[in-house]
């Protein structure tokens, strides 16, 4: 069975964070697909959040993380595509409750607002938490989800 690929996109001030990401990833047995930036020279998060929306809808992967400064404007524009569910998490908890009631398929942080174990719990719960369905599908219907 092949491993899941999971992308994940940040900006300069996500870079660190999103290296962090990765290794977590790599260790747990996924692939990655890093869509970017590749240092710590400042670019522009929009087109990372783009990047991601692209990767979703053409069906490179199923599942993504996000990265910038706050997590709010890599979401925003992943959001832009609506295949995307982008949650912007700051909290194992809300990384769970965006599974289980969004059916999240993206996931975003701020690094310059979590450090790497809260990154790292937002992570696991990610990854381990199931859509529940029933009376959350229709609503996540509305969100105008293609996949």
């Amino acid at each position: 069975m092949t491993a899941e690929t999971i992308a994940v996109a940040s900006d300069h001030a996500g870079y660190d964070l999103k290296e962090y990401i990765k290794q977590e990833l790599e260790g747990l047995g996924f692939g990655v697909l890093d869509l970017g930036t590749h240092g710590p020279d400042s670019v522009d998060y929009p087109d990372y959040g783009l990047a991601m929306g692209d990767a979703i809808a053409g069906g490179k992967v199923k599942r993504g993380i996000v990265v910038c400064g706050s997590g709010i404007g890599i979401s925003i524009a992943a959001n832009r595509n609506p295949a995307v569910r982008a949650a912007l998490c700051q909290s194992g908890l809300m990384a769970k409750l965006s599974r289980q009631h969004n059916d999240a398929n993206v996931l975003a942080l701020g690094a310059r607002l979590i450090g790497p174990e809260v990154a790292k719990d937002c992570l696991d719960n990610f990854l381990n938490t199931d859509f529940e369905g029933g009376r959350h599908q229709r609503r996540v219907d509305k969100l105008g989800a293609t996949d």
